[in-house]
């Protein structure tokens, strides 16, 4: 029998409130996608809904009602109208569960305005966004990592997959260091068809190695979406006196440090490192998102889905 209490904590990351905001918005693929089932996507293959696409010469058993009648009076030959078909999107929701993903800053207020970590923000983000694509009859899939692939939930339409989704989001821990490059080519292998990819993460590597793998999903064809979650302390460095900075990777890893002697050179690295994720994404046509955990996660996403649709 179910658990009460298992459906009663997994649900959080969904809330009522959460969900009548998602109803209210919805996610169209710019790319064309491969899917199976009829939806509002652009498809790859030709069919026949209401976008026309191009003509071919009529070979014998086609419907006769696809025949253009003006172009077989001006060219006296029989011609097929074929449409764009449109199809469901399949998208995948990657999560980075690395050890830097459990940051908590003071200022977070992702769930009721509650502080939260870095990770719990993505949990919340990633339940929205698979509430989303199932709503609107898409397919969502879930990849949790951190030194490698933790979870591999390919992408279904079905509606319990939103339970499954939550389930393996409420079963997921923040730890083990962050080789997020590394990990990223091998998901982008593992996804077997054209579809979006939703990567949620702090993305703590280097960006010589983050570049190339958001290039690989590229070249695998994928439309490419990055929520980069940043929490505030990260970026504004607020600290002032000595403090033992305690490493979230590495364990028993404490670095003494005065604050005010660092700032300066913390923020210029840090802006740099924002700067070269985001230059990496526009490189590749990929939608950029900062995700900061002092914002709402859902306020994040109705604002990045508003301009989306705006264009």
């Amino acid at each position: 029998m179910p658990d009460p209490d298992q459906d009663l904590a997994f649900m959080q990351l969904l809330p009522d409130e959460t969900a009548a905001t998602l109803s209210r918005l919805e996610w169209l693929s710019r790319g064309k996608m491969e899917g199976a089932i009829a939806g509002r996507h652009a498809s790859p293959f030709k069919g026949f809904s209401a976008e026309f696409a191009e003509h071919r010469q009529y070979a014998q058993g086609d419907d006769l009602r696809n025949l253009d009648w003006r172009a077989y009076g001006k060219s006296d030959r029989y011609y097929i109208k074929q449409y764009v078909d449109e199809t469901n999107l399949r998208a995948t929701i990657v999560l980075d569960c690395s050890g830097s993903m459990a940051y908590r800053g003071d200022e977070a207020a992702a769930a009721g305005g509650e502080p939260c970590s870095k990770f719990r923000y993505g949990q919340f983000l990633a339940a929205a966004l698979a509430y989303l694509f199932i709503r609107q009859r898409d397919a969502a899939g879930l990849v949790t990592f951190d030194t490698q692939v933790r979870e591999y939930l390919p992408a279904a339409s079905r509606p319990a997959q939103v339970r499954h989704i939550l389930e393996k989001l409420h079963r997921s821990e923040p730890g083990g260091e962050t080789a997020a490059a590394d990990v990223l080519h091998e998901v982008a292998e593992r996804i077997p068809r054209r579809g979006l990819v939703l990567l949620i993460s702090d993305l703590f590597d280097t960006p010589e190695k983050i570049a190339p793998a958001l290039h690989h999903f590229r070249h695998r064809r994928h439309e490419v979406a990055v929520f980069h979650v940043m929490a505030e302390e990260e970026l504004t460095f607020p600290f002032k006196k000595f403090n033992n900075f305690r490493s979230l990777e590495v364990p028993d890893t404490l670095l003494k440090i005065d604050p005010k002697s660092v700032r300066k050179a913390y923020l210029d690295h840090v802006g740099k490192f924002l700067k070269e994720v985001e230059k990496a994404c526009g490189q590749i046509g990929a939608d950029y998102v900062p995700a900061r955990t002092k914002r709402r996660y859902d306020e994040t996403l109705a604002e990045y889905l508003t301009k989306r649709r705006l264009g």
